[in-house]
């Protein structure tokens, strides 16, 4: 009998399609390379025609090849698909889709919009956006609120960048910090390093950043946490500086585009794909430096807006589906104050979500991730708060996420705070009262005795509820929305009036003080007082269990001159000054000690809050601390710690000097001074093993608004 057995490659070449541009496959989403070509795939359920278009150049008004895809053979349920030969790395590309332009139904396509495909990786940096050109309606038609334009905004439309790369990660492995010993560094990437004193090579970039990790060693942190690095659009906002003329921007980037992208603006190596390459080289640098890295990731709302908004991705693809709808469905629900609400719980938008998240953790290697607005993502499509909500169970239980840190921002604008309660125990929380609770405290406001010492234990009153320990609760006294730590000391009321709004922007409720002047002083005794009221602040957060995240250059007291609100100031305002650093030594160097106690005891750390035989708290007369007085100001408490021996902590935010009867000793054990904040340098901050023995074992004299930690030996 003939051999009918034919060779596999041979049969594979005589039976595969030879044409350039192929019917594709549906997933994965995005673009993929495979077989000598790209795929490329994205959701779209109304859509009635769909364009590919192939740009050269990122200015290109024209592009150099549309590929027209058929409804039949591309097209596969809602997802519409192609495969194109010869795809490299560098391809420009957008999208053009028609469909119903029906807004009272929700559909709002318009196939004269370039658009971004929401799974792009990355988006190309020049042209300057041009939000007006990008807009969905035409300004001078008849009819604006119709949100529909016959004109062409390719030449004014960012492109996304194809890229295919095989990153050497040399073996990365995440630090993987457990809660107890991370420490977080809030960050703006272009503020920290932008300013002419900064002494880097690339200012304002992933690469700046890199060159500033020996600074962040020194300091002791364990974590940066990232404010937006999802492409966003940073172009200016229509509004202009009052005083200077000077074009307001989208500084801090909380108003993304595309949820896969890193910011193309912040790379220093170009902006046509390598802004990826570089984000992952920083990754990298910072995880041999045992650095992890936290995403402030922005899922809530995207950059289009209300329904006069510029039509830039989601609105051309899916309008209805992607945005939660008024009743009338011409109108956008805003739950975030930016114009717009994702629909974050229908299954289609829920599992973008998860792929990015998945994305940045698999590909890029991040840490974990702070969701801004978590509270929206708790929302169904009517807007109501979801008790068990689908998305951010998922978040918690996905199998790929299981070892990255997520932390909400437990709240959003429509009303919704959830401190204490935001869905299961793998979510930490942005604890809110924590920060206002310890501003109160120190501002010498009455009645906070016990809320402070519930403070500094880990909140029990607020997370004992959920079944979460101190990890739940991320405490922090600055973040980049308000004061910075300097300016919560010199400053009575917010000064925002350079943001263009009439001071009517930012938060009223700041619980802050200026001493005697507002802002910037000569007179000495009020410069001590907000020295010593910096230290206080700084030793509370570091030795209160729960994760402590400090403000980027609160350690040097970077000022924004009282504003509350710089979101739109992309200038000095904003800017780390780093001449402040060298004036305020002093500060820095306590913050760096403080952080080093911390790690050095990690009693003041552990995942669980105090029991009744770990800690003790004592009023001024060594008793039970009266917690039911208003007038109280003085808080006292000894911790024991099997391994290093107790530590006491005494608290006066009253403005008299008080004397405290220090809990007795085992005998040949003897009270030492590590720290204390009326204290200058070096006498403020004493380094381990050179701690002095105290001259009166019994009593302490702590002076006005002023800290101490003692330890045994």
């Amino acid at each position: 009998m003939p051999n009918s057995h034919r060779q596999l490659h041979d049969y594979i070449a005589a039976t595969s399609a030879q044409t350039d541009v192929r019917a594709g496959a549906p997933l994965p989403f995005g673009t993929h390379e495979t077989g000598g070509g790209v795929n490329f795939a994205l959701f779209s359920r109304h859509a009635s025609r769909v364009r590919l278009e192939l740009f050269d150049h990122a200015e290109d008004a024209v592009p150099a090849r549309t590929i027209e895809l058929d409804a039949v053979r591309n097209r596969t349920g809602d997802v519409w698909h192609v495969w194109v030969k010869g795809i490299r790395s560098g391809q420009l590309y957008g999208y053009r889709m028609d469909g119903p332009y029906e807004p009272g139904a929700g559909h709002r396509f318009n196939g004269n919009r370039l658009l971004l495909d929401p799974f792009a990786t990355a988006i190309s940096q020049s042209p300057p956006w041009d939000f007006a050109a990008a807009r969905g309606y035409d300004p001078l038609g008849p009819d604006p609120d119709l949100s529909f334009s016959t004109q062409d905004n390719a030449g004014s439309m960012p492109k996304c960048v194809f890229l295919h790369e095989s990153f050497d990660w040399q073996g990365d492995q995440p630090p993987r910090h457990p809660w107890s010993q991370t420490i977080i560094y809030e960050v703006h990437v272009r503020g920290f390093t932008i300013h002419p004193q900064s002494g880097v090579e690339h200012p304002g970039t992933y690469r700046g950043l890199m060159e500033k990790i020996p600074y962040l060693q020194t300091l002791g942190v364990t974590a940066v946490e990232l404010m937006p690095v999802q492409e966003f659009n940073g172009g200016p906002i229509g509004r202009y500086h009052p005083h200077t003329g000077e074009p307001l921007t989208n500084y801090w980037g909380y108003d993304p585009v595309v949820f896969f992208a890193p910011k193309a603006a912040y790379s220093s190596s170009g902006g046509l794909g390598q802004q990826k390459l570089e984000f992952k080289e920083m990754v990298r640098a910072l995880h041999q430096a045992n650095i992890e890295v936290i995403l402030d990731v922005v899922f809530n709302h995207t950059a289009e807006g209300n329904e006069l908004g510029p039509t830039l991705c989601f609105r051309g693809l899916a309008n209805g589906i992607v945005y939660t709808l008024e009743d009338d469905p011409r109108y956008y629900k805003n739950y975030t104050g930016t114009g717009n609400t994702v629909n974050a719980n229908h299954p289609v938008v829920r599992d973008h979500i998860l792929a990015a998240l998945r994305y940045w953790m698999v590909e890029m290697h991040v840490d974990g991730f702070r969701f801004d607005l978590a509270a929206v993502l708790g929302r169904d499509e009517s807007g109501d708060l979801l008790a068990n909500a689908p998305l951010l169970e998922q978040i918690a239980e996905d199998p790929i996420l299981r070892d990255v840190k997520i932390i909400a921002e437990a709240w959003d604008a429509a009303g919704a705070y959830e401190v204490g309660s935001f869905s299961e125990r793998r979510w930490a929380e942005w604890n809110g009262r924590y920060r206002d609770d310890v501003r109160r405290f120190w501002r010498g406001d009455e009645g906070l005795l016990g809320v402070f010492a519930s403070r500094l234990g880990g909140s029990a009153d607020i997370y004992t509820r959920s079944g979460k320990g101190p990890d739940g609760s991320i405490n922090f006294v600055t973040c980049h929305d308000g004061f910075t730590l300097n300016d919560l000391v010199s400053y009575r009321t917010k000064h925002n009036e350079a943001n263009g709004e009439d001071n009517r922007d930012g938060a009223e409720a700041n619980f802050s003080a200026n001493y005697g002047a507002e802002g910037e002083t000569t007179d000495s005794a009020i410069a001590a007082i907000r020295q010593r009221q910096i230290k206080n602040f700084l030793l509370t957060l570091l030795v209160s269990r729960g994760t402590p995240m400090v403000l980027g250059g609160d350690e040097f007291r970077r000022t924004q001159g009282g504003n509350n609100n710089a979101y739109c100031q992309d200038n000095a305002t904003s800017w780390y000054d780093w001449t402040d650093l060298q004036q305020h030594r002093e500060i820095f160097r306590f913050t760096c000690g403080l952080i080093a106690f911390r790690q050095a005891h990690p009693v003041l750390s552990r995942e669980a809050f105090y029991t009744d035989a770990e800690i003790q708290w004592f009023g001024p007369q060594g008793g039970v601390p009266d917690w039911d007085d208003p007038l109280a100001k003085q808080l006292g408490c000894r911790i024991d710690d099997a391994e290093h021996g107790p530590l006491g902590l005494l608290f006066n935010a009253s403005t008299d000097a008080v004397e405290f009867k220090l809990p007795r000793l085992p005998s040949g054990c003897q009270w030492h001074l590590a720290v204390d904040t009326a204290g200058t340098t070096p006498q403020d901050l004493f380094a381990a093993g050179e701690e002095p023995l105290l001259d009166d074992p019994q009593t302490y004299r702590l002076r006005p608004r002023s800290s101490v930690i003692l330890l045994v030996r």
